[in-house]
């Protein structure tokens, strides 16, 4: 698992409720457990989130897949099939599922359900793709929604807005919030961050807009800036791979690449 999805799942966790209605709108929805691959249960892909919640009356399962690049492995249709499948097979409740593209190049292909055809045998299955870079950010920050404005920096600005601009709006509002662990919670929002901006502008924005700099320098220094780049060339590496050649020559070199840490 990425930080991206560490981050992602972190997010999901801690906040629910926001993730639910971006999902379902600004229903009244109730929140009643948020369930994870480490309960027995549950047989869902690790990266999984899945939240169990009351919806018109009606007990429903909410599952999100966050998804960094596109799927160079299997078609993201085809994978989210799977996922589907396991929840309703497991739990036996509606399934409400949806995809989060975080890289504004990712998601562009992805039509949103899986179609077999085939007479007699007919299968549809649908799910929402939600690409962070089509969202409006700036009602997320208005909203001061905790669990999805780590995330803002990867969404759509405001007409005439900079994105430098944009990451140290983004940034004040995440350090203006009375959020528990405020370094911590901004440490996320600047991995996510990385995504799209150079780690060292990510820095000078938060050394000049907050007092937390030291924990966001130390994951990048440590950590964050050398593994982003690693995972970025490793997918690359793939994609580029699966184009050239088949999917199953990507694959099999998968395991190699990842064992290389320079």
């Amino acid at each position: 698992m990425t930080d991206f999805d560490t981050v992602s799942k972190k997010r999901v966790q801690a906040s629910p409720k926001d993730f639910v209605q971006l999902s379902l709108g600004p229903n009244a929805v109730k929140v009643l457990d948020v369930l994870t691959p480490e309960q027995p249960t549950v047989d869902v892909h690790q990266t999984d989130s899945v939240i169990k919640v009351e919806f018109n009356g009606e007990v429903v399962l909410v599952h999100f897949e966050f998804q960094t690049s596109d799927s160079t492995h299997r078609p993201m249709p085809q994978r989210m099939a799977g996922y589907i499948g396991r929840a309703i097979e497991t739990y036996g409740l509606p399934v409400y599922s949806n995809i989060i593209y975080l890289r504004p190049d990712a998601g562009r292909r992805d039509p949103g359900r899986y179609v077999q055809e085939s007479p007699g045998h007919r299968v549809i299955i649908e799910y929402k793709v939600f690409r962070l870079i089509e969202l409006e950010g700036q009602p997320i920050l208005d909203a001061e929604s905790t669990g999805l404005i780590p995330f803002t920096p990867l969404m759509k600005p405001p007409a005439g807005v900079e994105n430098e601009q944009w990451l140290r709006h983004c940034v004040q509002t995440a350090d203006n919030l009375d959020v528990p662990n405020k370094a911590e919670y901004l440490t996320e929002l600047a991995i996510l961050s990385g995504l799209v901006y150079e780690p060292q502008t990510i820095r000078n924005i938060i050394s000049e807009e907050t007092m937390h700099e030291s924990s966001i320098v130390q994951y990048f220094t440590e950590k964050g800036h050398q593994a982003g780049v690693r995972e970025r060339a490793i997918e690359d590496i793939l994609e580029v791979l699966a184009l050239r050649f088949q999917s199953d020559v990507a694959q099999a070199l998968k395991l190699n690449l990842e064992a290389i840490d320079d």
